[in-house]
């Protein structure tokens, strides 16, 4: 057995924690209006927007597919989200099992607000960061509801997960 942890075991480890938030989030729809206040989404929806959406736009930087627009985004309903989660699940399945796909290559990010040297990076780090952004998310979300009343029983740390022996 390897030491190291695969994107393949991330990737699953990603699933279950969207599964768990879809299926929590259809059982308890007053939640997508509740207040969130994390990074610029306004409510729990736009979190969940932010989370998923962002695996298909990165999805398609880290495949070298062309960029995707926020107006190619839905802004709801949960399914219509959870399908850009599936999208970005498959899209990084293919890449990984492409064998052209060359982890090392770099991407160019268009964002001003990095500095120029962080703006350039592997598509191997792109992968990582975005797996493990919704991952920082999900706990934040799990905190949140907590503290708002309504607890989720969110097992979001990966001791609990079934992806890793």
């Amino acid at each position: 057995m390897t030491t190291a942890i695969s994107f393949e075991e991330l990737l699953a480890w990603t699933g279950e924690s969207a599964a768990f938030w879809k299926a929590h989030l259809e059982a308890n729809p007053a939640l997508l209006e509740l207040p969130c206040g994390i990074g610029r989404a306004a409510t729990v929806n736009d979190l969940i927007r932010h989370i998923w959406s962002g695996e298909l736009i990165w999805g398609h930087r880290i495949a070298g597919l062309p960029e995707l627009s926020k107006a190619e985004i839905p802004a709801g309903p949960i399914e219509a989200l959870f399908e850009l989660h599936a999208k970005a699940v498959e899209l990084f399945l293919s890449t990984l099992n492409n064998p052209a796909w060359n982890a090392e290559e770099t991407i160019t990010l268009n964002y001003d607000w990095l500095p120029p040297q962080a703006r350039i990076i592997s598509r191997r780090k792109a992968l990582a960061h975005t797996l493990l952004h919704s991952h920082r998310h999900w706990a934040q979300l799990a905190t949140l509801v907590r503290a708002a009343g309504f607890p989720s029983e969110f097992q979001g740390d990966l001791i609990f997960s079934r992806a890793l022996a």
